[in-house]
């Protein structure tokens, strides 16, 4: 039998049944040649599904009109807003304020007027709620003049220029403080070293003029800058001061410490006149 052109094929010998393996060959080769065909098929599509889509956004992207969409470009420095000018920081650094202290231990330096109303000029001081009253105050030049024994030579020979007393009184009690300038720190100490053994007593109202001339006495010395100063304390009435007694030697530390203090407010205050005084030239 035969079935025409098209029919199945025959595989060897004569049996006549067709072969199979032939025939799944070739539905097989078919089935991959429609396959590729509709994949290249659907890739053009897609790539002119893509293109239309690029095309909406680009026309959507050249209009006026604001976009959600996030955006990489940054504003040229000519579009920020300018703010408010700010002065150029300034890393100069102030000098140091004057040393006061170099103005009381340098001759150059210390050039003040001195007296002893302007080293005392209060009648009356404190200290540490103690009040003294001043009842005389006086200056030389004459150091040695100023001075007992021993201490006017010492003066002399350390160059002592000026002098100036005062004398205060408290509670039966009179101190003489006495302030000698010297040429430098080292000559003030100096003094203060070798002072035997006091200043002389300044006499004036309750003050006798015969004051620890003839009964015992404390006396003190000290150097601060190019100054060395000077208490000697003691009785009114004449009683001599003992070792064991502490209302003269209160009232000479007293007077002592005040003393130093009106010394370095000489030296602040010529420091704080060179820091304001304009640059020379």
């Amino acid at each position: 039998m035969s079935f025409g052109q098209g029919g199945p094929g025959w595989g060897p010998g004569d049996q006549r049944t067709p072969d199979w393996n032939a025939l799944a060959d070739t539905a097989a080769a078919s089935r991959a040649r429609r396959r590729r065909w509709a994949l290249i098929g659907g890739g053009a599509a897609a790539t002119v599904a893509v293109a239309a889509i690029v095309a909406v956004a680009v026309v959507q992207g050249g209009g006026g009109g604001t976009s959600d969409d996030p955006t990489t470009a940054l504003p040229t420095p000519a579009d920020l807003p300018s703010g408010p000018s700010q002065p150029e920081p300034d890393f100069t650094e102030a000098p140091p304020p004057p040393n006061p202290y170099e103005f009381i231990s340098d001759p150059d330096k210390d050039t003040a007027p001195r007296t002893a109303e302007g080293f005392f000029p209060a009648e009356t001081i404190e200290v540490e709620g103690r009040t003294f009253a001043r009842v005389a105050a006086q200056s030389t030049d004459d150091c040695s003049s100023a001075a007992r024994e021993e201490l006017a030579k010492v003066l002399t020979d350390g160059g002592c220029t000026e002098l100036h007393r005062a004398t205060f009184t408290r509670d039966g009690v009179a101190i003489t403080v006495g302030i000698a300038v010297l040429p430098s720190e080292k000559a003030a100490v100096q003094a203060k070293e070798n002072a035997r053994p006091y200043v002389a007593p300044l006499a004036a109202g309750p003050v006798p003029e015969d004051f620890c001339r003839y009964s015992a006495c404390r006396s003190s010395a000290n150097a601060y800058g190019r100054y060395t100063y000077f208490t000697l304390s003691g009785y009114l009435d004449g009683t001599n001061v003992t070792p064991e007694e502490e209302k003269a030697l209160n009232a000479g530390r007293d007077l002592a410490a005040h003393t130093q203090d009106r010394i370095h407010l000489r030296g602040e205050e010529q420091a704080a006149a060179a820091a304001t005084a304009p640059p020379a030239g």
